[in-house]
């Protein structure tokens, strides 16, 4: 699933392809379930017309923000993803909404597991309230993390991962993050010290900033993979440390990395630095 890195690059992508400050022509939705809160035709004849302001992130949903209030939430979940289509190009058939811009321009949003969703709402928060703060804004201090850490006594790889305390944490970045903070996933948080908190904080921080940089995380050639608006694979698989390493020696201490299931997920860490 793409995580807050992977998120952020879409936007950007998004923004620099002048997707801001175009006006929608129409919208064509091939697979109904990608909409929800309304029919697609509903939203077809709400957006149709309509410019878009802006455009904006909040955990692993992307945010189109119109000139008549009104805001269109997407969640990627899986697989999805949006390219621009070349010209005369035949929509495939994981194609399942297509937006025509006033300028010609058509913009897919490609989905193979078809889990992805388009929701338009009368506010940008509006369904997200309960959404943790966002780690990478300046507002998200380091008191501020340990105030939300305090009593809390499930294991801190599922806690990580609940987005009502961070938003945008995925199974990637919380593998590297506890990798990098040398903290054990299965560690109830409770049992955490002010001073890993601190390290702790400090690696989601320096991994999510990393992997933005490197533009997301793209594993594997297949198609269900991450890749940006412009076609791109994320860089940042070459700066996983632990995630998908089973079997390599860690970065740090040689240990041959290992994988256990925590919470249900597949979680990557090296048992010599995670005691």
């Amino acid at each position: 699933m793409p995580e807050l890195p992977e998120v952020e690059t879409v936007v950007r992508d998004l923004r620099a392809h002048g997707l801001e400050n175009s006006v929608i022509r129409d919208v064509q939705v091939r697979w109904a379930r990608t909409v929800s809160g309304c029919s697609p035709a509903r939203l077809a004849s709400r957006l149709r017309g309509r410019k878009i302001d802006s455009l904006s992130r909040r955990g692993k949903y992307i945010i189109l923000s119109f000139d008549d209030g009104r805001h269109l939430q997407i969640h990627l979940r899986m697989t999805g993803k949006f390219r621009f289509a070349v010209r005369d190009e035949v929509p495939g058939k994981h194609d399942h909404v297509i937006i025509t811009l006033a300028d010609g321009r058509r913009l897919f949003f490609n989905d193979t597991r078809k889990f992805g969703r388009f929701r338009l709402v009368d506010s940008a928060e509006e369904g997200l309230e309960a959404l943790g703060p966002e780690p990478l804004d300046d507002s998200f201090r380091e008191n501020l993390f340990r105030r939300r850490m305090e009593g809390r006594t499930r294991m801190i790889k599922p806690l990580l991962l609940d987005q009502t305390l961070v938003a945008g944490l995925g199974n990637i970045y919380v593998d590297e993050s506890l990798w990098r903070a040398g903290i054990h996933p299965e560690r109830c948080a409770n049992t955490l010290t002010n001073i890993e908190i601190r390290c702790l904080y400090q690696a989601i921080r320096e991994v999510l900033r990393r992997a933005v940089e490197n533009c997301g995380t793209t594993l594997g050639t297949g198609q269900a993979n991450f890749y940006s608006v412009a076609g791109r694979r994320g860089r940042n698989a070459d700066a996983l440390a632990v995630f998908r390493r089973t079997g390599l020696p860690c970065p740090r201490c040689a240990h041959t990395i290992i994988r256990v299931v925590v919470g249900q997920r597949g979680t990557h860490l090296c048992p010599s630095c995670q005691k």
